[in-house]
């Protein structure tokens, strides 16, 4: 799956990269937390809740196009 990478910045206080990941999607994503604390060296070290004003790259996946069936057609 290809991805984008995408700049947040923290613009609140109380906020964690998983909630940072659930306004941006809304929904679960399994393994985006790892994936961003990867790609940015040191944020873990700023703790569980990330200061006012860090920004940190988050990989957003572009799914691939899917191939919808044509309807069946009874008659």
């Amino acid at each position: 799956m290809d991805q984008v990478i995408e700049t947040v910045t923290v613009e609140g206080d109380g906020l964690t990269v998983s909630t940072m990941i659930w306004r941006r999607f809304k929904r679960p994503m399994p393994g985006l937390v790892e994936a961003i604390y990867d790609m940015n060296p040191g944020l873990a070290d700023l703790g569980q809740t990330l200061p006012v004003g860090t920004s940190f790259d988050m990989p957003i996946p572009i799914p691939r196009e899917q191939h919808v069936l044509d309807p069946i057609r009874l008659w």
